[in-house]
């Protein structure tokens, strides 16, 4: 007996990515994640129907996730295999919204992964690495622009390339992001971040939409606006170069200068609260991650009460 198309697992896989993209509002980028993954069980159990996939049947996928190699590596990592899950329960919570029997998402527990480690920049560091750049041509300006707003607002580096200049107000100093899960947020900047966004865009010939642009290379006629528009690669390379020339040893990143954002913003005293917002997170406890390194009143007590000789008599 043929198993109803409703049945099976790659039909609902096209239905859940569509809910995804209509319903959800979802990035490209999510969806194309969702699909990747979701597939890579096919891609282990062959034909399915959402029946067959159980307890028994993902903790054999997890073991064969586990020895799957990559293009960089033998062995997938943990994380990755955890957005494997991770996938996988959204479209399980899809079927259960939809009323199709099938395995409960709670039962899928993720791996345990090491915390990573923040890295950020001391103040010194920030200073350095912003003085370090050549700002007597229109590519020094924008790679000074471009650091000075990575460090001023705390955005990911995917929304500041989306950025174009009628997004932002130099006045102001404030203006809307739209982040992951297609959520917007308010983005405040230093008066000096505004300056050097100020005098990028007067140093500019052209009248391109985006905010920073690309001085180097062919550049393929674009008619969606996004013609010689700086790219999350490129932005990479320029953090990185200017930490090199400025002698920072640690592995500096746009996502690095982010930390910074939020670790300034701690020692200085603001709240974790305001501190998610201002970051875009969904959920504090990712904003916790940098509470044990930017507690005045732990360093506090440590200095009063640690190893402290007894007072004679």
């Amino acid at each position: 007996m043929d198993t109803p198309d409703s049945q099976k697992y790659s039909n609902l896989i096209t239905d859940f990515l569509e809910y995804v993209e209509i319903e959800q509002g979802r990035s490209d980028k999510t969806i194309r994640n969702y699909h990747h993954y979701l597939t890579r069980l096919s891609d282990f159990a062959g034909d399915i129907t959402i029946t067959d996939v159980d307890a028994e049947l993902v903790r054999k996928w997890r073991l064969w996730l586990n020895r799957l190699g990559s293009d960089r590596a033998d062995e997938l990592g943990k994380l990755t295999q955890n957005y494997h899950l991770i996938a996988l329960r959204a479209f399980l919570k899809f079927c259960a919204k939809r009323d199709i029997t099938a395995m409960s998402a709670d039962k899928i527990e993720l791996a345990k992964v090491a915390r990573k480690q923040v890295t950020f920049l001391t103040s010194e560091e920030v200073e350095r690495l912003l003085s370090t750049v050549n700002t007597t041509s229109v590519v020094g300006l924008r790679d000074r622009a471009v650091i000075e707003l990575l460090f001023s607002s705390g955005m990911r580096v995917s929304e500041l390339v989306s950025l174009d200049r009628e997004h932002i107000n130099l006045q102001r100093r404030e203006f809307m992001v739209r982040g992951k899960g297609q959520k917007d947020r308010p983005i405040f900047i230093s008066e000096e971040s505004a300056e050097w966004i100020r005098r990028y865009l007067e140093k500019r010939t052209d009248n391109l939409k985006p905010l920073f642009i690309s001085y180097s290379g062919k550049h393929s006629v674009d008619m969606t606006g996004n013609y010689k528009r700086l790219t999350v690669r490129s932005i990479q390379r320029i953090v990185s170069k200017t930490a090199l020339l400025a002698g920072i040893t640690k592995h500096v990143s746009p996502h690095s200068l982010r930390h910074s954002f939020a670790t300034d913003l701690l020692m200085n005293g603001a709240d974790i609260r305001s501190v998610q917002s201002m970051l875009g997170h969904a959920n504090i406890a990712t904003t916790q991650i940098y509470t044990h390194i930017t507690d005045p009143q732990l360093k506090a007590i440590h200095e009063k009460f640690h190893h402290k000789q007894p007072t004679k008599g």
